[in-house]
């Protein structure tokens, strides 16, 4: 039973979770800048590549800088780097100043993502921590399927006087984070004690010898290009399949996130009864049967059921493939999270791949075909995870 005192600790942490799916924002307003710019499907794919590159870079370093400063202030930096990249897009919308803006919103990612789970564990303990994250997970997919919503909102024209229209959510979400930034900066939370020395570049790195962290790493890579591909992608195929325009297309990607946040609330239950494997299989079946439905429907009806599977078969790839990870090396768990972490460098490649194939096609085929061949992947997979329950 958490206790009162527990609870007031609780809350910051849980909106600063809201405000890690700020992220999630990179689809849809990739979306509307390439129609506000006239951008090719390479250069409006350079957003999302350039806001999950930064994963590459800041992993392990933001370990380290939470061994000097503690995981509390790592957080709260990592907020204020959010403030900046949403603050930036209020001064106009030039490319330029956009890639700035992604770039800080990547980076405030990376620092937020390695600091704010780790700072959960200083106030919840025991059986009670699993619970906590998925929960976390399940207010950060809020702020994401909440995001298509209000750029359509201010793109209808709600707020004339600010001259912002989609880019509305950009204020709205600031606003969020400094909240979070005052609370959690106000709410006393107990330093960790110092821990071993994090892992190094060169000590990660050294793991993707062994053939199992090699695949288990690329299968991560998989699993959040898939996830970030969509998230950019789904809009795109409504529009060029049913003619739809960006205000009713943005609604795939709030379906995508409304099942994949049904995906994590269910995922847990789940695993609680099946295998590790079972699962994982029935996860990728979902997909491939997802991305084969995006090759053959043409109705709005059957290219929402796909937008609804893939985002519920892709919710659960990351916890099973980390938790694979770290059980095939459990002697090198700092070294193992470290390198997953780094695999959501797949977020960056990734839209790149399918900017490049839908503009040599001309058709947002060309896009489906690199999804395809990530879940094909996964599905090669598929024999390298045990059955752990």
């Amino acid at each position: 039973m958490l206790t009162k005192k527990v609870y007031v600790k609780l809350v910051p942490i849980m909106i600063t979770f809201f405000t890690m799916g700020f992220v999630d924002l990179v689809g849809i307003a990739s979306n509307y800048v390439q129609i506000d710019l006239g951008l090719n499907d390479a250069e409006a794919n350079l957003f999302p590549s350039l806001v999950f590159f930064w994963f590459l870079i800041f992993s392990v370093p933001t370990g380290m800088l939470m061994n000097k400063i503690g995981r509390k202030k790592t957080v709260i930096l990592s907020l204020i780097v959010t403030i900046l990249s949403l603050f930036l897009p209020c001064l106009g919308d030039s490319y330029l100043l956009m890639l700035f803006s992604f770039s800080f919103l990547g980076i405030g990612n990376t620092l937020m993502q390695t600091s704010l789970n780790p700072l959960l564990s200083n106030i919840i303990t025991g059986n009670k921590l699993a619970s906590s994250l998925t929960f976390g997970q399940f207010v950060k997919a809020i702020a994401s399927f909440l995001a298509p919503y209000l750029a359509m909102w201010g793109a209808s024209g709600a707020l004339p006087l600010f001259n912002l229209n989609w880019r509305i959510l950009f204020p709205l979400y600031m606003l969020v984070a400094i909240c979070a930034v005052i609370y959690l900066g106000l709410t006393p939370i107990e330093k960790e004690k110092t821990e071993e020395r994090p892992s190094t570049y060169k000590q990660c790195f050294v793991l993707l010898g062994n053939p199992v962290v090699l695949l288990l790493f690329m299968g991560i890579m998989c699993h959040v290009g898939i996830d970030v591909g969509v998230n950019t992608t789904a809009p795109k195929i409504l529009m060029e399949r049913l003619n739809m325009d960006i205000l009713s297309a943005g609604f795939a990607t709030s379906l995508y996130f409304i099942f994949r946040t049904i995906g994590c609330l269910t995922g847990s239950f789940i695993l609680s009864r099946w295998s590790s494997k079972k699962f994982f299989i029935v996860s990728v079946i979902c997909m491939l049967l997802s991305i084969t439905g995006f090759f053959v429907f043409k109705s709005a009806t059957s290219l929402y059921i796909c937008i609804a599977l893939i985002g519920f078969g892709n919710s659960n790839i990351f916890p099973i493939i980390f938790s694979q990870a770290l059980f095939s090396m459990p002697e090198k768990q700092n070294e193992i999270s470290g390198l997953m972490i780094m695999g959501l460098f797949g977020g960056t490649i990734f839209p790149l791949l399918m900017g490049v194939a839908s503009d040599f096609l001309k058709s947002q085929s060309g896009a489906l075909i690199v999804l395809f061949a990530g879940i094909i992947y996964l599905l090669f997979l598929i024999p390298r995870i045990k059955n752990i329950h």
